[in-house]
């Protein structure tokens, strides 16, 4: 199974798919050459791709079987959109990141195979219709279990040692990291494995009902 990891990061979505099969050709895609020396090191089989993930996908969609695309999130966040939306607050207000949207568009018109593209649930109501999992959303080309749980961190956020804790619950070591991010905001946006993993589980018992020629969606 070729699976396209679009804005890849350090994995956090990718960490136990080898748990669900170990017959997967994993290309990751990530702007930031340290996220990516890092996301290398981790997955050394991966292939992993220095380049702008938004092009990539326009470019190489036709290759994949499954493509998994989290595009970036802090211009949709109602964290952010709260903080800045007082006049009086150093927080500067910006426009949504509509990449995001293009994205699901194009896949749900262009590509044959399985994707998922995932978000935080936004301060607006969304423009594209979405299922909404345990404060996430999801556009998919197919059904998710309604029991989709992702682990909960929002108690280790802005507490002493805040960083040393997220790395343990993420299973991630960002001392090495010499990019020019935040540690602690590449930490927040990982995606939790656990729910990643049972939506691995989920395209793949899609598939293989497709190989034996049933056509319910799973």
């Amino acid at each position: 199974m070729k699976i396209l990891n679009l804005y890849a990061c350090l994995g956090g979505n990718r960490y136990k798919w080898d748990e669900v099969t170990d017959n997967l050709e994993v290309t990751a895609v990530e702007l930031d050459p340290e996220l990516a020396r890092m996301y290398q090191e981790r997955f050394p089989n991966d292939r992993v791709i220095v380049t702008d993930a938004h092009q990539y996908l326009l470019d190489h969609y036709k290759e994949f079987d499954f493509i998994w695309s989290s595009p970036p999130c802090p211009s949709h966040s109602r964290a952010r959109y709260w903080s800045s939306s007082n006049y009086d607050t150093k927080t500067e207000a910006i426009f949504p990141d509509m990449k995001l949207y293009q994205e699901i568009l194009f896949l749900k018109h262009y590509f044959k195979g399985k994707y998922v593209v995932e978000n935080v649930i936004p301060y607006y109501e969304p423009l594209i219709s979405a299922k909404n999992r345990d404060r996430h959303l999801y556009w998919t080309n197919f059904n998710l279990p309604n029991d989709i749980k992702s682990r909960h961190f929002n108690g280790l956020c802005q507490t002493n040692g805040e960083l040393k804790k997220l790395e343990a619950f993420h299973k991630i070591d960002l001392s090495s990291y010499k990019g020019n991010q935040s540690k602690i905001k590449i930490a927040r946006n990982l995606v939790d494995y656990e729910a990643s993993k049972t939506i691995l589980e989920t395209v793949l018992g899609i598939r293989n009902k497709e190989n034996e020629k049933q056509t319910e969606l799973f």
